[in-house]
C-alpha cells in the first residue's frame, strides 16, 4: 500500500506553465504504474496522463503535457505547458499495480487529495 501526496497546483495565466509533482511513500513505488486525473467542477473525473515504462496521454493534452517519473525519489511529475481555461480543475495522481497504463480512473487503487489548478484568461 503506497500515500501520495500532490503539490504544484496554483493560479496561473492562459499560456503559462505549472509542474504538478506527486510524492509516494513506500519502497516499492517503481512496481507501480502512475496516472494522473483531473476534475472539473461538475465534471466527472477525466484521465490526463499515465507512465510505467511507457507513458500514455489523452488527446487534448497531447504536446503540451509530459508525465516522467523518478523512482529513486519515488515521485511522478506532470509538466504542463500553453495551459488553457479549460485545464481549470483539481489534478489528482494515482498509482496501480496494473502492468499495463491504465486510462480508467476505476483501474487505479490508490489516490491522492488533489491539488487545484486554475488558469485564468
Amino acid at each position: 500500500q503506497i500515500q501520495l501526496v500532490e503539490s504544484g497546483g496554483g493560479l496561473v495565466q492562459a499560456g503559462g506553465s505549472l509542474r504538478l509533482s506527486c510524492v509516494a511513500s513506500g519502497r516499492t513505488f517503481g512496481s507501480y504504474a502512475m496516472g494522473w486525473f483531473r476534475q472539473a467542477p461538475g465534471k466527472d473525473r477525466e484521465f490526463v496522463a499515465a507512465i510505467r515504462w511507457s507513458a500514455a496521454y489523452a488527446d487534448s493534452v497531447k504536446g503540451r503535457f509530459t508525465i516522467s517519473r523518478d523512482n529513486a525519489k519515488n515521485t511522478v511529475y506532470l509538466q504542463m505547458n500553453s495551459l488553457k481555461r479549460k485545464d481549470t480543475a483539481v489534478y489528482y495522481c494515482a498509482a496501480t499495480i496494473l502492468m499495463a497504463i491504465p486510462t480508467m480512473a476505476s483501474e487505479y487503487d490508490y489516490w491522492g487529495q488533489g491539488t487545484q489548478v486554475t488558469v485564468s484568461s
